[in-house]
C-alpha cells in the first residue's frame, strides 16, 4: 500500500516540500467536485430513478389518486425523469473536458517545475541515476504513473462521452455506438479505482511521514521543512 501514497517531499529540491500553483489546485478541486456530481447522476438513474421501479410507482400511485394510466403511460413518464438526471450528467461531462482541456493547456503554462511531464521524466532520471534515497524517487515515479493513467482515463471518458452526446450528429458511426458506451462505461468503474486507491493512499500518507498533503493543496505548500 505504501506505493499509492503521495509523496509530500519535492525529490528535486532537498529540504522542501512541493508546491502546487492556484491553476493547478483550482484543476483538482473542480475536478474532485464534477467527477463526483457525474458519478452521481450515475448512482442516481442506477437506482431512484430506474425505469422499472419508478414506472410501478407512478402507476400505485395514480392509482391511489383514482387515475388509471398504462404500462407504457407510466413507463414514459420514468424514462422522462431518467432522462432529466442524464442531461444533468451530460452538463457534467461538458464541464469535465473544459476541465481538461485547462489542465492540458497548464502543461503548456505553469512554471517548468511544476509540469507533470517534466516532473515525471525528473522521477525517472532520477532514479536511473541515483542510488540516495532510491526508494523515495521510485515511490515517486509510480505515483506519477498512476497519475498520467488517470489522465489517459479521462482522456478517453471525455472523447467516448462527447460521442455519446452528439451521437445524432456522428450518425455514419452509430455501429460503434454500443462499442463506445461500454468502453464509456468500464472507464467509469476504473476511474472510480483510482478515487479509491487515491483516497487510501492520502489517508495513509496523512498518518505516516507526509502528513499535511491535503492542506497543501488547499494552501498551495512550498514551505521549508
Amino acid at each position: 500500500m505504501t506505493t499509492i501514497e503521495p509523496v509530500r517531499k519535492d525529490i528535486q529540491r532537498q529540504g522542501h516540500i512541493k508546491k502546487y500553483s492556484a491553476s493547478l489546485r483550482l484543476w483538482h478541486w473542480a475536478n474532485t467536485i464534477v467527477i463526483s456530481g457525474s458519478l452521481l447522476t450515475v448512482l442516481i438513474n442506477s437506482t431512484i430513478t430506474d425505469e422499472r421501479p419508478v414506472s410501478a410507482l407512478v402507476k400505485n400511485e395514480l392509482k391511489n389518486a383514482s387515475a388509471m394510466v398504462s404500462d407504457e403511460q407510466a413507463g414514459s413518464v420514468a424514462h422522462a425523469l431518467g432522462d432529466r438526471v442524464w442531461s444533468i450528467h451530460i452538463y457534467f461531462g461538458y464541464v469535465l473536458v473544459g476541465l481538461l482541456l485547462f489542465r492540458l493547456a497548464l502543461e503548456f503554462f505553469q512554471l517548468a517545475d511544476q509540469k507533470f511531464i517534466r516532473k515525471m521524466k525528473s522521477a525517472y532520471r532520477q532514479f536511473q541515476s541515483t542510488k540516495k534515497e532510491r526508494e523515495l524517487v521510485k515511490h515517486e515515479l509510480t505515483v506519477k504513473a498512476i497519475y498520467a493513467v488517470f489522465y489517459i482515463l479521462l482522456l478517453v471518458m471525455a472523447v467516448t462521452g462527447l460521442f455519446l452526446a452528439f451521437e445524432d450528429l456522428l450518425a455514419p458511426f452509430k455501429s460503434i455506438r454500443h462499442s463506445v458506451k461500454e468502453v464509456h462505461g468500464f472507464c467509469m468503474y476504473l476511474i472510480l479505482a483510482f478515487i479509491f486507491v487515491h483516497l487510501a493512499g492520502v489517508f495513509l500518507a496523512e498518518r505516516k511521514d507526509n502528513k499535511g498533503i491535503v492542506s497543501d493543496m488547499i494552501n498551495g505548500g512550498g514551505d521549508h521543512q
